[in-house]
């Protein structure tokens, strides 16, 4: 059984769009179902990530929020 590696950005003190431009750097470099974590500190980047991953195709696998942090775990289509 291979374990899923998840590649991180770290994305908080960042403003939008900044958050959501460098997932989208980072999810072009990956392979189909690869995931990529992404941290930010920007509470719009909540609408942004839904949004994205319902009209990019990637899958918005998880959503939290934790002391002001936001953690998005994205698998690519």
């Amino acid at each position: 059984m291979s374990q899923q590696v998840v590649t991180e950005v770290d994305a908080r003190g960042l403003q939008c769009p900044m958050p959501l431009l460098k997932a989208k750097r980072a999810l072009n470099s990956l392979a189909s179902g690869d995931q990529l974590r992404v941290l930010a500190t920007d509470s719009g980047s909540q609408r942004d990530f839904e949004v994205f991953a319902r009209q990019s195709g990637h899958r918005l696998l998880e959503s939290a929020c934790d002391a002001g942090v936001y953690s998005y775990l994205l698998q690519k289509r």
